[in-house]
């Protein structure tokens, strides 16, 4: 195999190469300047150095032969290029191969729909503060009951916005009217006796990659800022039918990477001059802030999971297809899944049980039911941990292993997959750039605010180099985690782990695995500044949250919510809240 040389220039490769095979300026290339460069007869000796560079950029080796061969009938190939191209991708179009976690000849428990519920309500507080950060049990107690109004909740989460959401950065758009329209609705039905269940009349902030019909559904990027959709998403729906109230659209990455969005950067509401992470960095920060009840986010390969380590949050990464997508913005269609974002373990399986639900317009979508109960014998749970994941000993880790041993559950040690998951990565990144070719062919990527290497333009634009056979070695790996993964789910019924160890992620976001985030202690870590923010000195410190993951078998969000929530009750982490001053 050739190796790339260290000296070689992939500026003047684009260029030579573009004009000679017309290989990247009309199949790779994003950014011809025009047709006529791509018909222009190269000279012989400019073929051959470009089919070196070629051989050095991407690390392959093709006799002369075989090239002669290979460009005899180059112009046919990119005539097949520019037919897919001449047709209109919109970004709701999605591929005919659709992607199942399910491994043939196994059985997995999708209907067991009880649901029971461990914490019982407590009494209801005057203090304001004490109602914006309680659970959702309380709250729907609360307001079932009629010891606060929808309105009123609705009218305390809104000034609390108002105090600090520009301070977080964490809402797009907001919707105080059709908030308070919906909160008055849901009084006067709760008055007539036509209670909804849990969610009804408690205000939440929904990630703005899911579209409202006549609200701006931006997806955190310059190109989409004045979009507005004519219909109202899948979970939207869903969630109306519950009597949620909407406040607003929160604040995420720019096409859901990162907390960098087109008005600003998101917020770590610990300490703000942090980024929240993304790309569920609005409503990771505003729940962690006490500015909503409870939010959605979504995850392709951790933005439910990351900003809700760093802020503090309880979130949920369900199994892939468990929640409808249609209407939602599509990053990867063989990874997007849709969560919520919450203040306990308990909210959690609120929102789950309201927001599960086959959706028969989406392709990936998977017919199952949600069960959880919160009083589960945690000693009939098999639960596995991977030593090598608590080797640095540390005594919030080893409290975490303590807490669980003390609920009474029986810990084993297991080994968790080694092969090298980097590749996995191919399938994200080809899957990405086809949803966004169009800002790619177009240049309007230049419009997005982040610009660095990791940045999606550059990113994208290399994924138009990755060998179509590549992607599909790609897809025959993540099959031989998903059968790894299965292997050890037949051992044990939930890991528990750091949230990012082992690469445990990536690899469960690519078979489909459920995964909870929940915070289990404090620790102290160096700042991580924001984007653009230089006040953070070098090498200064402060003291965060700090999270614990559990993961379960496909469809078995119920024992790793139960475990968590054993968790969460034994280590008494919910009493903190950050100071975001006045």
């Amino acid at each position: 195999m050739s190796k790339l040389d260290p000296s070689f220039d992939r500026r003047k490769f684009l260029a030579v190469s573009g004009s000679s095979l017309g290989l990247f300026a009309a199949g790779c290339n994003p950014k011809p300047e025009s047709r006529s460069e791509v018909e222009t007869p190269p000279a012989v000796d400019t073929v051959q150095q470009s089919t070196r560079d070629i051989e050095a950029l991407l690390e392959f080796k093709y006799t002369e032969a075989e090239w002669n061969q290979f460009l005899s009938n180059w112009e046919e190939h990119l005539e097949n290029l520019r037919a897919i191209r001449s047709f209109n991708h919109p970004n709701s179009l999605a591929p005919a191969q659709v992607f199942d976690p399910r491994l043939p000849g196994n059985q997995y428990d999708t209907r067991n729909s009880l649901f029971g519920l461990a914490a019982k309500p407590n009494p209801f507080s005057d203090n304001s503060e004490d109602i914006a950060f309680a659970p959702l049990s309380d709250l729907a107690h609360w307001v079932r009951t009629r010891q606060i109004t929808s309105l009123e909740l609705t009218e305390l989460y809104l000034s609390r916005i108002q105090t600090f959401g520009e301070k977080l950065e964490c809402f797009i758009t907001l919707t105080p009217d059709l908030a308070r329209e919906q909160a008055r609705q849901a009084d006067a039905e709760i008055q007539r006796g036509q209670y909804r269940g849990r969610l009804h009349g408690l205000p939440y902030g929904l990630k703005d990659l899911f579209d409202t019909k006549g609200i701006p559904t931006t997806w955190g990027a310059g190109p989409y800022r004045d979009r507005i959709p004519k219909s109202d998403g899948h979970i939207v729906q869903k969630l109306r039918e519950a009597g949620a109230v909407l406040l607003g659209k929160t604040s995420c990455g720019a096409i859901a990477y990162g907390d960098i969005w087109f008005g600003g950067v998101t917020r770590n509401p610990w300490d703000t001059r942090e980024g929240s992470s993304g790309s569920s960095a609005g409503s990771a920060a505003a729940t962690a802030a006490g500015l909503v009840a409870f939010s959605i986010g979504t995850e392709t390969l951790g933005s439910i999971i990351s900003p809700s380590v760093r802020c503090g949050a309880t979130g949920l990464r369900p199994t892939f297809g468990r929640v409808g997508r249609t209407g939602g913005m599509t990053l990867c269609w063989s990874l997007d899944k849709i969560g919520p974002i919450c203040r306990s373990v308990e909210d959690t399986a609120i929102v789950m049980q309201v927001i599960n639900g086959y959706d028969p317009q989406d392709p990936g979508s998977i017919a199952s039911e949600f069960g959880y109960d919160g009083n589960l014998d945690l000693s009939k749970l098999r639960v596995g941990y991977d030593p090598q994941h608590f080797s640095d000993a540390s005594s919030l880790n080893q409290a975490v292993l303590e807490a669980a041993r003390a609920a009474g559950v029986p810990l084993k040690e297991i080994s968790l997959p080694t092969t090298d998951s980097r590749g996995l990565i191919v399938q994200l990144l080809v899957e990405a750039a086809a949803a966004f070719e169009a800002l790619t062919l177009s240049n309007r990527d230049d419009e997005l605010r982040w610009q660095t290497d990791r940045a999606w333009p550059n990113s994208w634009r290399q994924a138009r180099l990755i060998p179509a056979t590549e992607y599909i070695q790609a897809d025959r790996l993540r099959r031989r985690f998903m059968q790894e993964m299965q292997t050890v789910f037949e051992e044990v019924d939930v890991i528990i782990g750091n949230n990012f160890a082992g690469n445990m992620l990536q690899i469960t976001n690519f078979t489909g695995h459920p995964q909870l985030s929940l915070p289990v202690g404090s620790e102290e870590r160096a700042i991580k500044p924001a984007f653009g923010e230089t006040s953070v000195a070098e090498g200064e410190r402060g003291t965060f949250p700090a999270s614990i993951g559990l993961w379960g078998p496909l469809f078995g969000e119920g024992k790793i919510l139960a475990l968590g929530r054993a968790l969460e009750e034994t280590l008494n982490v919910n009493s903190r809240r950050p100071d975001l001053g006045a």
